[in-house]
């Protein structure tokens, strides 16, 4: 399994585990706010390189 597969599979479990001990808002909030919360705390440099990155990686 390769790196980004390994964070993947262990997303997804932490998701499940989270769907239940807490309520689906809950887990749905958290889920979704890490990453958000992560993407701003970057400097402008940092996320305009990350937009670049993942364009490339989509073959635009």
């Amino acid at each position: 399994m390769s790196r980004n597969a390994k964070i993947a599979a262990g997303g997804v479990a932490v998701g499940i585990l989270l769907l239940i001990w807490l309520p689906w808002w809950a887990a749905l909030l958290i889920v979704l706010g890490v990453p958000a919360a992560a993407y701003l705390t970057l400097d402008p440099a940092q996320r305009r390189r990350l937009r670049r990155v993942s364009r490339k990686e989509l073959g635009r």
